[in-house]
């Protein structure tokens, strides 16, 4: 049989697969994307979207906590789990089917099917061959678990099993501080179970810049929850009653903690599980397919974004890599800047970040300027009743212009693109400090911060 024929193959729909899907048949190319699982991959179906409605929902139970300083006496309200589950499933849902009719709009031929590849240019899915002038592999990634005794047992849930539980952990034990386990640190223990984090790096959220990740500990702390940095976790049991009993060294010393639920968020790998990739010589290992600035993996007429590659872990990463990547396929310039690159963890309070820690800059010998402001003497934070956080603004001396960005407090995702919008343009101190800012708002974080670089 004929093979089907295509300009563009896409192996994978999640944000980068179907987003560049769509751009691409704006161009006028006939497109087939492999959907191997639900519409919208990873992050609409198991984690970006369905995490911040959870959190959303830990807001509006937070804010009920504090009903007395909005004037609100006696109020009383019961958690309905199933309904707090029904409203994540509609949003995400909702947002599937919208990615469907775009598609079909655009005529996308979506094949409900895993490809694999049978050459440099073919890949076959259920029995039938598809060809094209180029493929694009967006397969995402899979949930890591860390290679100690018990690891496997059934009562080790993932980021995706969290998602789907019925009810609320009378307590909650997680193995990884990162952004998943923070997430979740912060969403249960709002609703209501007794959390412990074990993190092995010493600090959680180690990509962030250690001052804002001293304080959410701090903040998370004050909440109840349990954070134990530099520890290794070792074995998992279960006690005789089926509880998870996870066994961790720390500081020399071996302890242990007993849960009703147990969860590992250790990260995420590359899922270039059965694509064959040898048949069409792209190169891989287990960090992820390996490609140049263009995208383009060992053969070049296939290309690789998102997490399959291993570079940055974000959904709009992927999606702009797509972008980067169908550009170069067409030839057209691309400016995209992904040396910047803004990232968010939705605890409460949230975190944001772009560009260079202070860290960073001390390891690669960067002579820095650091300015930071307190949402404790911001008008707009204490208006709504948001008073904890930080903004840490990070400028090189040399050239003034603006490097990184770090914060945490209310709206700290939004300010973090603000930055990053100001980093894209080569914003300098000098020129921060000409622009208005509006009053009042938390956007004044930054002027403030400017205004206190030393």
């Amino acid at each position: 049989m004929e093979a089907v024929k295509s300009d563009l193959i896409i192996i994978g729909a999640g944000p980068g697969g179907y987003e560049t899907a769509l751009k691409a048949a704006a161009q006028g190319l006939s497109v087939t994307l492999f959907n191997g699982d639900r519409l919208g991959g990873t992050c609409l179906n198991e984690g970006c979207i369905p995490t911040k409605a959870l959190c959303r929902n830990a807001e509006v139970v937070e804010t009920l906590k504090k009903a007395d300083e909005f004037g609100l006496a006696n109020l009383s309200y019961q958690l309905d789990y199933n309904k707090v589950l029904e409203r994540k499933n509609q949003v995400v849902q909702t947002l599937r089917d919208g990615i469907a009719f775009m598609l079909k709009q655009a005529k996308v031929n979506v094949v409900e099917a895993r490809a694999s590849f049978v050459g440099n240019d073919t890949v076959e899915a259920d029995g039938v061959t598809y060809t094209a002038d180029h493929i694009i592999i967006a397969t995402g990634s899979v949930n890591k678990r860390l290679p100690i005794p018990g690891a496997d047992l059934e009562c080790v849930k993932d980021s995706t099993d969290m998602l789907e539980l019925d009810y609320v952990p009378e307590s909650l034990t997680i193995i990884g501080g990162g952004v998943i386990g923070m997430e979740f640190a912060s969403i249960f223990s709002s609703l209501g179970s007794q959390v412990t984090v074990i993190e092995f790096m010493k600090q959680i959220l180690p990509p962030f810049d250690a001052d804002i990740a001293k304080r959410l500990k701090s903040v998370l702390a004050k909440k109840g929850v349990k954070i134990i940095t530099s520890a290794a976790a070792q074995k998992i049991d279960q006690d005789e009653f089926y509880k998870p009993v996870v066994t961790y060294e720390t500081k020399g010393k071996t302890e242990s903690i007993t849960s009703t639920d147990l969860l590992m968020a250790v990260g995420r790998a590359p899922r270039t599980e059965g694509l064959n990739l040898e048949a069409a010589g792209v190169a891989y290992s287990p960090k992820g397919i390996e490609v140049n600035e263009h995208l383009q993996t060992s053969n070049p007429h296939v290309y690789a974004i998102g997490d399959v590659n291993g570079k940055m872990m974000l959904a709009h990463v992927a999606s702009f890599q797509g972008e980067k990547a169908l550009a170069h396929i067409l030839k057209h310039s691309s400016k995209i800047r992904l040396d910047i690159i803004p990232s968010a963890v939705f605890t409460l309070p949230e975190c944001g970040m772009v560009g260079k820690t202070e860290d960073e800059c001390k390891a690669a010998g960067i002579d820095v300027m650091v300015g930071q402001s307190l949402f404790r003497a911001n008008g707009k934070a204490l208006a709504m009743n948001e008073p904890e956080g930080l903004v840490k603004l990070i400028f090189e001396r040399e050239s003034g212009k603006l490097i990184g960005a770090h914060i945490m407090g209310v709206e700290a995702a939004d300010l973090a693109q603000q930055c990053c919008d100001l980093m894209n343009r080569d914003t300098t101190l000098a020129e921060m400090r000409d622009i208005v800012f509006s009053h009042p708002s938390v956007s004044e974080m930054l002027m403030a911060a400017t205004n206190n670089v030393k």
